[in-house]
């Protein structure tokens, strides 16, 4: 189970990652965020998102529509 989580299901890119951003800066480093997504260009976003930034992609998954990502914040 995540420490928190952001549904941002209806919004399109770059809104997903912004607000993915944005809740990730306010959370202790190894913290982890449950983002869900309908966005299906959410999934190479949030891979491209965690690499760039270093911050670790620990799950990815979907269910139907809804695109689910766990994220840990970087130290």
């Amino acid at each position: 189970m995540a420490d928190q989580l952001l549904d941002v299901k209806g919004l399109n890119c770059p809104m997903p990652i912004i607000r993915a951003k944005k809740t990730l800066k306010d959370m202790p480093a190894g913290a982890t965020l449950e983002v869900l997504a309908t966005d299906p260009g959410s999934v190479k976003d949030f891979e491209t998102f965690c690499r760039t930034t270093g911050n670790e992609l620990v799950e990815s998954d979907a269910d139907g529509n809804v695109f689910r990502f766990v994220i840990r914040r970087a130290d």
